[in-house]
């Protein structure tokens, strides 16, 4: 019986420390509860629920005083401290005022998270201001 269980447990071992057996990572969709209607925003937490990434915003903003629908997100990702999300990711990164601003706050418990999502250009007048916005787990 011995000769079973160690060979057994070992596999089980080397498996939890490969990435994905343990975990997976998690894709998020949500919408905001202002804004304009039919916005949404959707991202994915990393396997070990240290990072946010792939965040997508689809929606309108307003550019210069005029409303346009976009679908876009940064390349880099959001970092992730005992399930709170805080952080701006500015790209790129010395584009000065012409940069794309993301900022993006929030909580995430299991399978659900809600927060705050910010998008602007300076230089253009483009601006998402200061969404509120609720996402499951799928």
């Amino acid at each position: 019986m011995r000769k079973v269980i160690v060979p057994a447990l070992l596999s089980l071992f080397i498996l939890s420390f490969l990435p994905g057996c343990a975990q997976s990572k998690k894709k998020f969709e949500g919408t905001f509860s202002n804004g304009m209607k039919g916005a949404k925003i959707s991202f994915v937490l990393s396997a070990d629920g240290k990072k946010v990434e792939d965040v997508t915003f689809s929606g309108y903003w307003r550019c210069d005083g005029t409303l346009e629908n976009t679908t876009v997100g940064p390349e880099k990702g959001f970092p992730v401290v005992n399930g709170k999300i805080d952080g701006i990711v500015v790209e790129p990164e010395n584009g000065g005022a012409t940069a794309f601003r993301f900022e993006l706050h929030g909580v995430i418990a299991g399978k659900k998270a809600s927060g705050t999502f910010r998008m602007n250009i300076n230089a253009l007048a483009c601006d998402t201001y200061k969404l509120n916005w609720t996402a499951t787990a799928k």
